[in-house]
């Protein structure tokens, strides 16, 4: 299964980003399942119905999100009748929506998807190894079903631990959350694809995608300031490209992807 995971979309131009390349990544890199990371598609902050539509429409099939994510208040109606948007799977019980999706491909192929956020300097929320567990626990990898996680985290320590837990239990996991792209895709021991981080998909002239002025001012001067304003200029599309062996589920192949914008361009070739 070819697998294209997409980092966070900041804004405007993050979106516009995604428009721009996504359509032809599906194409070039016969995609058989897109991945993006929408959590923070609204101006920076949480996602709406409109902004997950158009991501939809530029090639989106299953939208991951993170802290973010309650943002925009009319998100948590929305969330919970559309089951393509997911929210980390740690939430409490009874949060609105899933953390989850065992996504059907057209040939009968499927990708359980699953979203998590790390607890390492971020808000307190439940085990997100247990949960992943208890996800795993009768949802077996393979016979034509991929696992992808997207683990929403700000510590590479954490990320790294929670992909080594797992390590042979899943296809991949992918982290998200700090907006900037690592270098270290890899294949673990135990044949699970791994990325600490899959950068964003904004504007790189940018303070981790918000303009850069307000953002020094608040450094320089420890001042509370304006609001943060994300960056508006041309954006990198930053994500992943998997590749998953259908019999074993485990990963075949792990490559960045960056198209667009400021960064060095790469996409891998099929």
């Amino acid at each position: 299964m070819n697998i294209l995971f997409c980092g966070d979309v900041m804004g405007r131009s993050g979106r516009e980003a995604v428009k721009a390349h996504l359509p032809g990544l599906r194409r070039a890199l016969a995609i058989d399942l897109a991945i993006v990371n929408a959590e923070n598609a609204a101006h920076g902050f949480g996602i709406t119905e409109r902004l997950a539509g158009e991501l939809y429409d530029a090639g989106a099939d299953v939208l991951t999100t993170g802290n973010h994510v309650w943002d925009q208040r009319e998100v948590i109606p929305y969330i919970a009748r559309d089951p393509l948007l997911l929210r980390p799977a740690n939430f409490p019980p009874g949060t609105p929506g899933s953390g989850w999706r065992l996504h059907p491909l057209a040939d009968g192929r499927a990708a359980l998807v699953v979203n998590l956020m790390g607890r390492l300097f971020m808000d307190a929320l439940d085990d997100p190894f247990a949960r992943l567990r208890e996800v795993l626990a009768d949802r077996p990898l393979g016979n034509g079903t991929a696992i992808v996680v997207d683990f929403h985290a700000e510590a590479s320590s954490e990320k790294m631990a929670l992909a080594n837990y797992v390590d042979g239990r899943v296809s991949a996991v992918v982290g998200t959350h700090t907006h900037v792209p690592t270098a270290d895709a890899q294949i673990l021991p135990g044949g699970t694809a791994y990325m600490t981080d899959a950068g964003m998909c904004g504007d790189y002239d940018s303070v981790i995608g918000m303009q850069k002025e307000p953002s020094l001012r608040r450094f320089v001067t420890k001042m509370p300031g304006e609001k943060p304003q994300v960056a508006d200029g041309e954006a990198t599309l930053c994500g992943v490209f998997l590749v998953t062996d259908d019999t074993s589920g485990l990963a075949r192949r792990i490559e960045p992807v960056r198209l667009g914008g400021r960064l060095a361009p790469y996409v891998p070739r099929l």
